[in-house]
């Protein structure tokens, strides 16, 4: 007599999300909104034997708090790799297009090779590694979790080499978002090497100041 066991298969199991075992990357960025400077990626692969705690999208940490996770997202992942797409390459492809152009550099940096990549948002990059976007990701996954502060931190650290070059503009401050203090330099000054010319409120600044 047949068991109820082989007469009563789990046909439900059929229908579940299977992954292979291995490797999951996290992916995130920071600027896309800015008026001036790259967009960064950043890829992390975290290590299970190595949990780091607080882990959370970077936007609900202090300025201090992602600092100290940056050190330690470095020390402590399998591997990271933080790229960009500079803003030279936004104004000739538009933002998204570079964003996506920056997530690939930075899969594509990875030390190992992951068997899947979860991206933050919406919009996936082309890859050549199964990928999945997941909106507000950057607050669900500890390994986009991981890359979100790995792109801020060092995007705020660009920005403050900026502000060295060119106080004028606050960069320090606004980080290159089109705060009403950004726009009023804009204006006052004009756009410098850095800021995003195919952005409307610089391309407005510029004509402007012609």
């Amino acid at each position: 007599m047949r068991s109820k066991k082989s007469l009563f298969p789990k046909a439900e199991q059929s229908s579940l999300d299977w992954y292979p075992p291995g490797l999951v990357a996290g992916v995130d960025e920071a600027g896309r909104g800015p008026l001036a400077g790259p967009v960064v990626t950043a890829a992390v692969i975290l290590d299970e034997l190595h949990p780091i705690a607080g882990l959370a999208d970077s936007k609900v940490l202090t300025a201090a708090r992602r600092e100290k996770l940056f050190d330690e997202i470095r020390a402590k992942a399998l591997c990271f790799c933080i790229a960009e797409a500079s803003v030279q390459e936004i104004d000739e492809i538009n933002i998204l297009q570079a964003t996506m152009l920056a997530m690939r550099r930075a899969v594509s940096g990875l030390r190992l090779r992951p068997v899947r990549v979860l991206v933050d948002g919406n919009r996936l990059p082309q890859l050549d590694v199964p990928a999945e976007a997941i909106v507000k990701g950057d607050a669900l996954v500890q390994a986009i979790s991981a890359a979100s502060i790995l792109a801020k931190v060092t995007r705020d650290r660009w920005c403050e080499q900026l502000h060295q070059r060119h106080p004028q503009y606050g960069f320090d401050a606004h980080k290159g978002y089109g705060t009403a203090a950004h726009l009023l330099a804009l204006r006052e000054h004009g756009a410098c090497p850095e800021h995003r010319r195919s952005f409307a409120p610089v391309a407005q600044a510029c004509l402007v100041r012609h």
